[in-house]
């Protein structure tokens, strides 16, 4: 299995992240521009690591999909806040007729998710299931054959990559699980979701961006 890790400027969280592989996950650290050795810290602890100059979350994700060679691709936070020990399980949920499948996440302290982010997340997530897919979380943590997501046709680079994502998904007939999964307070400041004024930026403009696609 692959792991495809987006990173900007994680230096602190990727040293516990990359420890927590399990045995047989390899690390694939897609670098969107950090500055501050990100990619040489994952280097050095035997990840592969993808130069990604276009800036976007989306542009990271796809850029170490490209660079992943395993049958099984698995997405997740580089920021600690997601504990790559418990992708088995949602590996495990693609074994039993899941074509996609989803860390729900579910906050290990109020410090975790703050009520600003998790009701924008809600919002967002029940805008999704008016759409017809039926998931309660965006979370970034995700598990999907390689070859199937690669053929979905996602154009988004940046933050609406997750949105656009599940919208195909659901499109195409995946079946799609939500498994539980641990959410800790994340290493850093969110560069999305820090502020309540960021959240609401960011719902807005996701909501945006769900409605222009078709």
């Amino acid at each position: 299995m692959d792991v495809v890790l987006p990173c900007l400027d994680e230096a602190e969280a990727l040293p516990w992240v990359l420890d927590r592989m399990p045995p047989g996950y390899r690390a694939v650290v897609a670098d969107n521009g950090s500055r501050d050795g990100s990619a040489e810290i994952a280097r050095e602890r035997g990840a592969v690591v993808v130069d990604v100059p276009q800036r976007g979350y989306g542009a990271a994700v796809q850029a170490g999909l490209l660079a992943a060679d395993a049958d099984i691709v698995c997405v997740c936070d580089a920021d600690a806040s997601l504990d790559p020990a418990q992708l088995p399980a949602l590996v495990a949920a693609l074994a039993n007729g899941a074509h996609l499948a989803l860390g729900r996440r579910r906050p290990t302290s109020a410090r975790a998710w703050p009520p600003h982010a998790r009701l924008g997340n809600a919002v967002v997530a029940q805008r999704l299931r008016r759409r017809g897919v039926p998931v309660h979380d965006i979370g970034p943590m995700r598990a999907a054959r390689r070859a199937e997501l690669l053929r979905l046709p996602i154009t988004d680079r940046r933050f609406g990559y997750p949105l656009e994502l599940l919208l195909r998904a659901a499109q195409a007939g995946w079946r799609i699980a939500e498994i539980d999964v641990d959410y800790h307070q994340r290493t850093g400041r969110s560069k999305v979701t820090g502020t309540p004024l960021g959240t609401a930026r960011t719902v807005r403009d996701m909501t945006a961006a769900l409605a222009s696609l078709r």
